[in-house]
């Protein structure tokens, strides 16, 4: 007989010993806050890079668009995504100068 994909003849005790088991460990806790803090931090700093990114695309698109700027469209796409407006800037500099 089957109970929602299972069979029946499935034995889960040593299963519910385990769990009843961790109940009440310390290192358990500790694991846990642990990886609550880690998931915190990397959410933190994701959104942080994703949001350079996408100014640094923007400011790209305004430049190469609206403005008529012409940069070198690979190098300058690239480095929009990865340094953000800190890359563009440098771009304009760069630009400024002669040098590219």
């Amino acid at each position: 007989m089957f109970y929602l994909g299972l069979p029946s003849d499935l034995n889960f005790g040593n299963t519910a010993n385990a769990v009843t088991s961790l109940v009440g460990d310390p290192s358990v806790l500790i694991g846990g806050i642990v990886l609550i803090v880690a998931a915190l931090l990397v959410i933190f700093l994701l959104k942080r890079i994703i949001v350079n990114s996408i100014l640094g695309l923007i400011s790209w698109l305004v430049l190469t668009f609206l403005f008529g700027i012409n940069l070198p469209f690979i190098p300058s796409l690239v480095i929009s995504i990865v340094f953000g407006l800190a890359g563009i800037g440098v771009m304009l500099v760069l630009r400024f100068f002669g040098l590219i």
